[in-house]
């Protein structure tokens, strides 16, 4: 079946709330890439990445659904292995649609609430406003430290555990992909766990000092969820097929 790119475009914008979200200055949500205007078969992908592209190729994908879109700073050159990208993209008249803040928020579709909905949990708030909107979900735990600490180490690969907080966790916070920068804003907040995918080495010295549980569980696999969803959302409004495009990242 053949559905026209602007049909789900529109679909996807609306779908996430694109225009109610202010991202990061160079996220530039929404269509990023055009091809020739038909859409047979979705893909979703984290990154648009090189590696991504190509197996949307071998999928034989022409709407690629990313997280992480083809360009996030101003102009740069189109050599190397961005324009390789752009060829290959043009060759095989794939559009490209980038969804990044609005798949973290999301209150079904995002990455956020994906996480909790595997922990077993329902979003109680959310938190830890950016721009005037909350990117942190919070969940109630109300068991002990090591149970949640098992869950993380069953859904994902290899959960790095700094447990400096609670024994009994009452609530955790989850922010996807690189949340370890919110962690300053629990200063004064009764939040003492956070579960999010990357950090940096002085947060090691952060949650170790204000007494917090933190738990990185990867930048990539904390945020598959959110493209997934939606492309799957999409190819069943449209009645066409969609195919998650995993990669080897380890981060």
């Amino acid at each position: 079946m053949e559905i026209s790119l602007a049909s789900i475009v529109q679909f996807c914008d609306t779908c996430v709330n694109r225009e109610a979200i202010v991202d990061l200055s160079g996220a530039h949500n929404g269509l990023q890439f055009e091809n020739s205007g038909k859409v047979y078969h979705i893909g979703a992908a984290v990154d648009a990445s090189l590696e991504s592209i190509q197996l949307a190729i071998e999928h034989e994908v022409d709407f690629l659904i990313v997280h992480h879109g083809l360009f996030w700073r101003s102009p740069a050159p189109i050599t190397g292995s961005r324009a390789q990208k752009y060829r290959l993209l043009i060759e095989h008249d794939i559009a490209v649609y980038s969804s990044h803040m609005p798949l973290d928020v999301h209150p079904t579709l995002g990455n956020n609430a994906s996480i909790a909905a595997l922990l077993g949990r329902e979003v109680q708030l959310w938190t830890c406003p950016h721009n005037g909107c909350p990117v942190a979900a919070v969940v109630d735990w109300n068991r002990p430290r090591v149970d949640l600490e098992n869950r993380l180490h069953e859904l994902f690969e290899h959960p790095v555990c700094m447990a400096f907080g609670p024994d009994m966790i009452e609530q955790a916070v989850i922010i996807s992909g690189g949340g370890g920068e919110m962690m300053e804003t629990f200063k004064g907040k009764n939040y003492h766990t956070l579960i999010t995918g990357e950090g940096k080495q002085h947060h090691y010295i952060f949650a170790q000092e204000y007494g917090l549980n933190v738990y990185f569980c990867g930048h990539y696999a904390t945020e598959v969820f959110g493209v997934k969803n939606l492309a799957e959302q999409a190819a069943h409004t449209f009645g066409i097929p969609c195919t998650f495009l995993p990669t080897a990242c380890p981060l």
